[in-house]
């Protein structure tokens, strides 16, 4: 069964996570410090060959109100791209609250400020891919 990747994409770094090969859970990848739009999608599509990825799913930064905004035209735009580059389907899934939730969790964990801020991006994408896979579950 081919891998799903979520990439949780922010304006200096992108958080990976991918499923197991049975499609059940999230493990968090490497968070990925962005470069420019050339080189992150050469990187992600060699991690999408690397890992045996199927699919993408990028987070969909919708606004509360669920209507799309700049930064959901931004990803939207940013799936295209991968998705021409890679060679497979990149899905976009509503990422609302992922951010809040993985602070929250890193912050109850009792993890310092700057450990915190490390493993945000990489939580975030984890808790994108484990909601994905546990709807289609």
């Amino acid at each position: 069964m081919p891998r799903i990747l979520a990439v949780d994409l922010g304006k200096r770094r992108i958080g990976l996570a991918v499923s197991d090969e049975l499609g059940i859970t999230a493990q968090g990848l490497e968070t990925l410090e962005r470069k420019n739009m050339r080189t992150d999608l050469a990187i992600l599509a060699r991690l999408i060959e690397e890992k045996g990825v199927g699919m993408v799913l990028l987070g969909n930064p919708v606004n509360m109100s669920g209507a799309e905004g700049r930064q959901s035209a931004w990803a939207r735009e940013f799936a295209g791209a991968l998705s021409r580059r890679a060679g497979v389907e990149v899905k976009l899934w509503d990422e609302r609250l992922t951010s809040v939730e993985a602070g929250r969790v890193l912050r109850q964990s009792g993890a310092s400020i700057a450990k915190r801020a490390a493993a945000v991006d990489r939580l975030s994408a984890v808790i994108l891919l484990q909601s994905y896979l546990d709807s289609v579950a």
